[in-house]
């Protein structure tokens, strides 16, 4: 069985050459209404009766055109447009190949050539992907969106900081908001702690790929998990994260409406600090709720109590395992600790340890359910490359480093040291004047290398 393929004319055509044929039309007739000659129904008629239903169909159909470029034309505009206009679209490529290159082509011709070369969509190809609504979920806790909306929400009062929300999926219902410096693992803690005390332990967090979540470069022998996950699977607490702010679309609004009210809401009770919003946020999650939250389809509440071996101090910790040495001292982030010797740390030299930083910023080194006391060693640490800060993290970690080096004593040049000024005649000597012995460096104690705000930063935010 043979398939055909005809246009609408020719389909028309085939209709009124059969009525002809079977008598009910005649010739003139049937060239009126074709809009043909005598000649050309006779043409046709003698074609459909030797080849049938296929010899109405166009002979040009698959052919190339008779004025179509050439393919070494066409492979000289897909040249030129990759090398000089590979981001323009059809009609300023166009433009530019007739202004510059004296090449005149039409616009829609062009567009195709640069379909085929793969250098533009059509309109279909660029149209956005539709995100079509979802069902909420049924129960209240069985579905918790989180998120964090840095906004500068004290205005011109205070400085720019980071908003954690905790919205419930099936009533849109504001579960938890905490006021932070910047989106960290340690915030998520320390907020998660405050959720699961209030409320208890969702089922699951639905959050975007922050690194708080996810590990995104994650190595092929670890397990990929974050600190925060690690902590989540403990207490039995599904991580699901978004592939596009679309998905997790309910925190994203109300992220808006809360940049829009709760922004005018603090103007108005005069809130300029982080402290005085964590303690105005509570009563503002009420009134918000009340305006905004929905009943959900079903009335059981899916939040688990604790359980009796949940300890959240113990879980909600970034953990690092590290290795003893033979005097009893251990590096963690970029720092010396000695353990104290006793019974139990004397038996640890080569052996793995457990280091455990909270969000309060105390530090515990662990084996087993011992906590070993220890000190830092006071030394001068020298680092060859710091840490990399993440966009998220740097505001609040150039506000502390250039607090920290407000205190720091000025910095005294040594003599020997040239100035400014001089530092061109140095780099570039005069030939008319000859060149200087190097000053004598001073014996003693190097002087400590002064940190920028950029490298001091980084160093406190390496554990983030």
């Amino acid at each position: 069985m043979t398939v055909l393929t005809m246009s609408h004319g020719e389909l028309s055509r085939y209709d009124t050459l059969l009525r002809v044929e079977r008598g009910e039309l005649r010739v003139e007739d049937a060239a009126g209404l074709l809009g043909l000659k005598r000649r050309q129904i006779f043409r046709l008629l003698n074609r459909l009766r030797s080849e049938g239903v296929s010899g109405l169909v166009s002979r040009k159909r698959g052919r190339p055109s008779n004025r179509r470029y050439s393919d070494a034309m066409r492979d000289q505009i897909v040249a030129i447009v990759r090398e000089h206009y590979a981001d323009f679209g059809p009609t300023l490529a166009r433009e530019y190949l007739i202004e510059r290159h004296g090449i005149t082509v039409a616009c829609e011709t062009l567009r195709q050539i640069m379909i085929a070369a793969g250098l533009w969509k059509d309109r279909e190809a660029r149209r956005p992907r539709p995100y079509q609504p979802r069902y909420r979920r049924d129960c209240r806790g069985e579905l918790i969106q989180v998120d964090g909306s840095k906004h500068w929400w004290f205005e011109d009062r205070g400085p720019q900081c980071t908003l954690l929300v905790y919205i419930d999926d099936a009533t849109s219902e504001l579960m938890h908001l905490k006021m932070v410096e910047s989106e960290s693992a340690f915030s998520y803690m320390d907020a998660t702690r405050e959720y699961i005390e209030r409320h208890g332990k969702p089922v699951a967090f639905y959050s975007d790929k922050h690194s708080a979540f996810r590990n995104n470069r994650a190595s092929a022998n670890g397990d990929g998990m974050t600190h925060f996950g690690r902590a989540m699977e403990a207490l039995n607490i599904e991580i699901i994260c978004a592939n596009s702010p679309q998905a997790k679309g309910r925190v994203e609004r109300a992220n808006a409406t809360l940049q829009d009210r709760l922004v005018k809401a603090m103007r108005l009770e005069g809130i300029s600090t982080i402290a005085d919003a964590n303690t105005f946020l509570p009563g503002y999650m009420e009134r918000h709720n009340v305006r905004f939250a929905k009943p959900a389809f079903d009335s059981r509440d899916l939040h688990r109590p604790l359980a009796p071996h949940d300890d959240l101090r113990t879980q909600l910790v970034w953990r690092e395992w590290r290795t003893v040495t033979q005097a009893l001292a251990l590096h963690y982030n970029k720092a010396l600790f000695i353990l104290e010797p006793d019974e139990i740390s004397r038996a640890l030299a080569g052996k793995r340890v457990e280091v455990c930083e909270y969000p309060d910023g105390s530090l515990e080194i662990r084996h087993g359910d011992h906590v070993l006391p220890y000190r830092m060693h006071d030394k001068i640490r020298q680092v060859n490359q710091a840490a990399i800060v993440e966009n998220k993290h740097l505001d609040a970690a150039l506000a502390m480093a250039k607090a920290m080096q407000a205190l720091l004593p000025p910095r005294k040049r040594n003599n020997s040291e040239p100035s400014r000024r001089s530092q061109g005649a140095h780099m570039f000597p005069s030939p008319a004047q000859p060149d200087q012995p190097p000053a004598k460096r001073k014996r003693g104690r190097p002087p400590l290398p002064r940190l920028t705000p950029i490298e001091a930063a980084q160093r406190m935010l390496e554990g983030y």
